[in-house]
């Protein structure tokens, strides 16, 4: 591929003739697209109470909302355009007009779904951020939508989906830092605003049965990891359970030997199937962050950022003067770009694994927790196949559970925060992952 011009801050701009067009596109949206044909909200009055005092004047609000699926966009628009105002009139409570929220996204997303999604989500009040790198035009542009919008906040502070529903990966600490500012560019302006964090549960399940379904995807899946399913397959989560296990057992031992033989590394045998998939992810990390010259620093996670955004630079670098007009200049850019997004797919395996639990479905062996596992496993596959990722397998329709936590006031830390920083966004990060995890159902 060749080398692109630098990527650019996507600014939002609202545009009401596409918010209105979304509005009536919305229910094909989430029963075609996203196969989800319920939805629920738990402690809505939450939401309303939160509505009302952003439109009275007297808060500015961010919605901190969980992000296990592409869908969860979806379901928060459902959520403000259609199921909040159903209930605000339930309460006898009058909104002044239709919710409606800005958002921060992620400017990768134009990049994987087409500059379409990126003008169309700037125009329903999207504002990128590049997470890898202090990204000063997505903060400032948040901070400004934070102190002076005229709609609500949103943001998923885990910065990107993990792919299970009842599992909240760590939380970043942007979120709590901007809910921060925010406080403090009010005080300093002498607004009399409070600034309160709503924390907002997602969570899937389906409206029937899928255990043939589940049984179907796992046996494609046995079938390119060269197993053979069962001839008479039972449907038994115990029986299905010992079948998911051999199947992680034979990819990690496939992907152990392919790391052994191309790049040379030391994969001792262990007993620890944990263990074994922490090594890989980590081998994996290493492979690129070597040809990158980046030293591994923070979780799987951070270093996963640090490294799109390594390959972004390379991808999109900053051009300008003469040198970079020369063909052969620009040739060489052309090939290290090339290489740089072949050298991904090692950081892509990562982010479709990291939240692969070796226990997670024995602790509680759902068709929830079961469809999970074996979604992020096909995208595994579907990325080392070279496939579309996006064309996930569906395994039937599904309904969602949006639950409203308690508003976090940021107001009361401000003293906190300004005697010990650091401590404070961590502190507040803490209370909203506890929060958020709170808000999680247990299915089965």
């Amino acid at each position: 591929m060749p080398a692109g011009p630098p990527l650019a801050f996507l600014p939002p701009r609202l545009d009401g003739r596409v918010l209105a067009a979304a509005r009536l596109l919305l229910p094909f949206w989430l029963s075609r697209r996203s196969r989800i044909h319920e939805l629920r909200v738990r402690d809505g009055e939450r939401l309303v109470a939160a509505i009302r005092a952003f439109e009275a004047g007297h808060s500015r609000l961010l919605l901190a909302f969980r992000h296990p699926s592409v869908s969860d966009p979806l379901c928060l628009a459902a959520l403000l355009w259609r199921e909040l105002p159903r209930r605000s009139r339930e309460l006898g409570v009058r909104l002044q007009r239709t919710p409606h929220s800005f958002f921060l996204y992620d400017r990768g997303i134009p990049l994987w779904a087409g500059k379409p999604v990126g003008w169309l989500l700037q125009r329903l009040g999207g504002s990128s951020i590049q997470r890898g790198r202090l990204d000063t035009a997505g903060l400032r542009s948040a901070r400004e939508l934070l102190l002076h919008g005229g709609h609500p906040f949103a943001a998923a502070p885990e910065g990107g989906t993990n792919g299970h529903n009842e599992v909240v990966s760590p939380l970043e600490p942007g979120i709590a830092q901007l809910a921060f500012w925010t406080a403090e560019d009010l005080r300093k302006t002498g607004r009399r605003e409070a600034m309160t964090v709503l924390p907002v549960g997602l969570q899937y399940s389906w409206c029937v049965p899928i255990w043939d379904a589940i049984e179907r995807l796992l046996g494609q899946l046995e079938r390119n990891a060269d197993l053979t399913p069962p001839a008479s397959p039972s449907l038994e989560p115990e029986q299905l359970y010992a079948r998911l296990l051999a199947l992680a057992e034979r990819m990690l031992s496939l992907m152990e030997r392919f790391y052994r033989q191309a790049y040379q590394r030391s994969l001792p045998e262990l007993p620890d199937l944990t263990g074994r998939l922490q090594r890989l992810l980590t081998t994996a990390l290493e492979v690129v962050e070597e040809s990158f010259g980046i030293r591994a620093v923070g979780d799987l996670t951070d270093r996963c950022r640090r490294l799109e955004q390594a390959a972004w630079e390379r991808i999109y670098p900053p051009l300008g003067g003469a040198e970079a007009r020369c063909p052969l200049q620009r040739g060489l850019a052309d090939r290290l770009a090339e290489e740089s997004e072949r050298r991904l797919w090692h950081m892509r395996l990562v982010e479709s694994f990291v939240a692969v639990s070796g226990s997670h479905v024995r602790e509680l062996p759902s068709q929830e927790r079961f469809a999970d596992t074996l979604l992020l496993l096909w995208d595994t596959q579907c990325r080392l196949l070279g496939g579309n990722v996006a064309r996930r397998p569906r395994l039937g329709p599904r309904r969602v559970l949006i639950s409203i936590g308690d508003p976090i006031a940021v107001d009361e830390r401000l003293q906190d925060y300004r005697q010990d920083r650091r401590g404070a966004v961590a502190r507040l990060t803490a209370d909203l992952q506890r929060s958020l995890e709170g808000l999680i159902v247990p299915t089965g």
